[in-house]
């Protein structure tokens, strides 16, 4: 038998071009010798069913049957998903995966190369560890044709499978195809198999951003505008949009400001914490000026108070802190507890440093929340560490509570409820959080015991299940910040960065914490901390530089636009190390997913210290603090730079290290005070405020709850203070709180 290119074709997984006598070999891409204008109307006339031959072994790969057929539209709709049908089939009937290997190598020999003009970087798909080159155009009858190639034999294998089947196929069917519908592709490579599902992954998702494309360019759509970004290279950075200019602009800091800064520092033996939603100018300043003053530290709000602890122990005699008012009091408390009161501790205003997310959790519907709780027994309190002093204090003598991050928050929440029997969890105050949290446990159902174990040992499908009634939220919290990643963001971000590696805070909202999710199952994002999102990318540069080819790699940034300054510094470091001894280019994107010309809304109620601007002839809207003309923000809410840190400026940190020591009072308001009240129960609220810290603590370095914590959640909740558990440490334990808290006094001395 023979088929001729010039009568007939195969739309379906194989093509087939040989005669009777001829050593038989499935073909997969017979049409790519024909024009691109001729390609559509050759692909209808026949239909390849691949059956085995009679008498030979399900591993044969070259026994294929062919019927020409005349296929209608309605036909035609079911063919990429028959063509995937048997694509599934085939591998699945090579037992042996030396065998699918060498099937996946015979297709990705009959791939044509793609010419010079399309291996290009705008063609590149990205997340694949090799290099893959994909091109799309729209045929005269709306139908879509795909061409790819890579440097891996294996990874053309991958391409010219997915090629096969969706070349040809109308955009709603290529939009349609899930990679969940790739799962059973298996092609077992021993080591390789997570890498290998991501190319599947990856390079479908890739098809389908340019199907989208086309589809938009053919209906006349006016596409959206880019997101701004920041193109980071060994030569140097470049801005796309107004708003990544202003973060860059003080990405190459003043000299003469960083060489004031550090004198004054070193002249009064500062030290100074700062959060990573710096504004750029500081971040750049701070970053410069810790080559020449090592007690400058930024970092996430976990281990600023830590830090400064370490900075008094080497000498400083002044703690400033660059963040939000509970961080300064965070630091207040633990420097008195360590035993160094002595020592000032200085915010950047004298007005308040509010933040959207602590102050929800200090209101009476926070309050009347953990009274439901109190009323729930066994119930454990899960509070996010972003709270102040207070909230934790108040907390803690309603119900046993233990801080959380967004990193060790699954972890915590898990091993409770494996380690205390019908536990109830109340977790807040951030409502995206939890919710989130609650999403990645329903998830967890999904998976087979295996998987779970893999996450916690001592849980499975059952015991997933039999929590989740159990794991309750605040439903009233958000931070402004993380509000911003919205339906409109999602929605662009599917659009235009679907293939873009995607980055997200666990306190994103819940549209944007299932695609971050979804590339994070496909290697392409993680879901975290801010230190999560930045160890992220230099672990994916690092990899760019392994492979040391050309690359270009983009990343949405779904948190803070102010960690772009500790993403350069880092990217520029792993670039610069790389430069001396290799000649390849890696181009890093970071995208700022933000409008740039907008305001923001925000309820007064909330943080009473915003003021109010007028917004045309009517529309009165309160401003947040800290963000020149509204940059970065949403008029619908939310904030891409956090307008409270935005108050921690430059001229603020040289204006309160010029005046130390305060010996005429003229840094009062910026001093963080000790509290004078007490809790309802009359203790020091920084020393009840601390116990959940020091729970958070025992747990990141046992993995699991103290005997202490478990104690008050089963039993009497007697709380008992930091400052009491020092004072017996010191003075000789008493046999009775010997055998009440022996965890508690085990676990001391390394803290402070």
């Amino acid at each position: 038998m023979a088929i001729k290119p010039s009568s007939s074709s195969c739309s379906s997984l194989f093509a087939i071009s040989r005669t009777q006598n001829s050593s038989p070999k499935p073909l997969l891409f017979n049409f790519h010798g024909i024009p691109r204008n001729h390609q559509h109307s050759f692909f209808k006339s026949l239909k390849c069913i691949q059956s085995p031959r009679p008498g030979s072994l399900p591993s044969n790969p070259t026994s294929f049957s062919c019927s020409a057929v005349t296929l209608s539209p309605t036909q035609t709709s079911y063919l990429p998903p028959r063509k995937l049908s048997t694509l599934v089939a085939e591998f699945q009937s090579l037992l042996e995966p030396l065998d699918r290997v060498k099937r996946l190598l015979h297709y990705a020999s009959l791939l044509p190369p793609l010419p010079a003009s399309s291996r290009t970087d705008s063609n590149r798909v990205m997340g694949c560890t090799a290099r893959v080159w994909l091109d799309a155009q729209m045929d005269s009858e709306g139908n879509i044709r795909f061409w790819a190639d890579s440097d891996s034999e294996i990874t053309k294998g991958f391409c010219a499978c997915l090629v096969s089947v969706l070349d040809g196929a109308g955009p709603e069917e290529v939009l349609q195809l899930k990679t969940e519908d790739l799962a059973a592709l298996n092609v077992g490579l021993p080591g390789g198999e997570r890498s290998r599902v991501n190319t599947w992954h990856n390079v479908l998702i890739s098809m389908q951003k340019r199907t989208r494309a086309l589809v938009a360019q053919k209906e006349g759509k006016t596409p959206f505008d880019p997101f701004p970004s920041l193109v980071i290279t060994a030569e140097g950075i470049q801005a796309k949009g107004t708003y990544a200019e202003a973060q860059a602009r003080y990405l190459s800091p003043d000299k003469l400001k960083v060489k004031e800064l550090v004198r004054v520092l070193k002249e009064k033996q500062i030290g100074v914490v700062a959060h990573f939603y710096m504004d750029p100018e500081v971040q750049g300043i701070l970053t410069a000026a810790q080559k020449e003053w090592p007690h400058i530290h930024i970092s996430d709000s976990l281990v600023m108070a830590d830090s400064a602890v370490k900075m008094v122990k080497s000498g400083c005699k002044f703690i400033t802190v660059l963040g939000v008012d509970f961080m300064s009091e965070n630091v207040r408390a633990i420097l008195d507890q360590a035993g160094f009161g002595e020592v000032g501790v200085y915010r950047m205003s004298n007005e308040r440093i509010g933040c959207s997310l602590a102050d929800a959790a200090a209101t009476p519907d926070y309050m009347n929340y953990l009274e439901s709780a109190s009323n729930s027994l066994p119930s454990l309190h899960v509070v996010y560490i972003n709270t102040s002093l207070e909230t934790k204090a108040y907390s803690h003598e309603l119900v046993p509570t233990i801080t959380c991050t967004s990193s060790n928050v699954v972890p915590t929440i898990l091993q409770a409820f494996a380690q205390v029997p019908d536990l109830n969890i109340w977790y807040g105050p951030d409502s995206y959080m939890g919710a989130n949290i609650k999403e990645l446990f329903q998830q967890m159902t999904l998976m087979s015991d295996e998987e779970i174990a893999e996450i916690h040992p001592k849980h499975n499908r059952d015991s997933i299940k039999s929590l989740l009634p159990r794991l309750h939220y605040y439903e009233n919290g958000t931070c402004i910040v993380h509000h911003l990643f919205g339906h409109e963001v999602v929605e662009r971000i599917n659009e235009m960065y679907c293939d873009a590696f995607l980055t997200a805070h666990f306190e994103v909202p819940g549209e944007m914490f299932s695609l971050a999710m979804e590339a994070k199952r496909r290697g392409m994002g993680v879901v975290g901390s801010t230190q999560n999102i930045l160890d992220f990318i230099k672990q994916r540069v690092q990899e760019a530089l392994d492979r040391n080819v050309d690359d270009h790699l983009q990343f949405v940034l779904g948190t803070e636009s102010g960690m772009v300054t500790s993403i350069v510094a880092a990217v520029h470091s792993l670039l610069d190390s790389s430069n001396s001894s290799s000649s390849t280019k890696i181009n890093v994107e970071i995208v700022f997913p933000v409008s740039s010309d907008s305001m923001t809304k925000t309820s007064t109620s909330a943080s009473p210290a915003l003021k109010s601007v007028k917004a045309g002839d009517d529309v009165i809207l309160p401003v947040v603090p800290g963000v020149a003309s509204g940059e970065g923000c949403s008029i619908h809410g939310g904030c891409a730079s956090c307008p409270y840190m935005k108050m921690n400026s430059l001229s603020s940190l040289l204006n309160v290290c010029h005046h130390l020591p305060d010996e005429r009072n003229n840094l009062k308001a910026y001093e963080t005070e000790r509290f004078k009240s007490r809790t309802p129960q009359g203790k020091s609220i920084a020393d009840v405020g601390c116990q959940p810290i020091l729970h958070m603590r025992h747990f990141q370095a046992k993995k699991e709850l103290s005997e202490e914590l478990v104690y008050q959640v089963l039993g009497s909740h007697e709380v008992i203070s930091v400052h009491e558990q020092i004072t017996a440490m010191l003075n000789g334990l008493p046999p009775e709180l010997q055998t009440k808290y022996p965890m508690v006094f085990k676990e001391l001395p390394q803290f402070y």
